[in-house]
């Protein structure tokens, strides 16, 4: 039985999921790169993971409940559509399938346990070397990366959404770490000339990559 519903594009910063809101569809993702994110009620943002081609979009959320996070594409993207109503169907059916969308959302939560680790226990530096490093893998794993350039538009207050840092702490962070040689993030691109001092300075444990299932 085929639980695909069709696929669809997005332009860069189209937000494809609103807090709050109710999806009723659940995606992954074919291409491009995503950013989810959680918002206080006087704006301030903490953009909690990235997404990746091969990831999942609104699954994250309890079923039939409204969302508590919103979704950016940072670049331009293509989504495949699924019926969240028919997710206890799709596990019935194809527990193959159910398995690996389970897999997927438990390498999510153990990113965001490295994540919530870097924003209480490392420094600024470490946090954005972190950050630079996690991407990086990210896009190397996906085929993204190439030669150790990641192509990827972030400005420096996403940067700064993330790692928990004030825009002027991020920029002199940015331009600390570009002198040292260790990583150097343009506004459309992510460089670690030195792969090795980059894992060292921000204590980055990469685990050996495991083979991802593409949904």
């Amino acid at each position: 039985m085929d639980f695909k519903q069709g696929e669809f594009s997005v332009d860069r910063k189209t937000h494809v999921l609103v807090e709050s809101s109710i999806s009723p569809h659940i995606y992954t993702v074919l291409s491009g790169i995503l950013m989810r994110f959680k918002t206080l009620e006087d704006g301030r943002r903490q953009i909690v993971n990235f997404v990746f081609p091969g990831d999942l979009l609104g699954i994250q959320g309890a079923m039939h409940e409204p969302l508590t996070h919103g979704v950016e594409a940072l670049t331009d993207v293509r989504l495949c559509v699924f019926s969240r109503d028919r997710m206890l169907e799709l596990f019935a059916r194809q527990p193959q399938l159910g398995f690996d969308m389970t897999w997927l959302v438990a390498k999510e939560e153990a990113a965001l346990d490295e994540h919530l680790l870097a924003l209480g226990q490392r420094t600024a530096k470490e946090r954005i070397a972190y950050l630079a490093l996690f991407l990086s893998m990210r896009g190397q794993e996906t085929a993204m990366t190439e030669a150790g350039v990641l192509k990827l538009p972030v400005t420096q207050e996403q940067i700064a959404d993330t790692v928990g840092l004030s825009l002027v702490h991020t920029n002199r962070t940015l331009q600390a770490l570009r002198k040292s040689g260790a990583v150097k993030w343009s506004a459309d691109e992510i460089n670690i000339p030195d792969l090795s001092s980059a894992i060292a300075l921000a204590q980055y444990e990469h685990e050996n990559a495991s083979k991802r299932p593409f949904i």
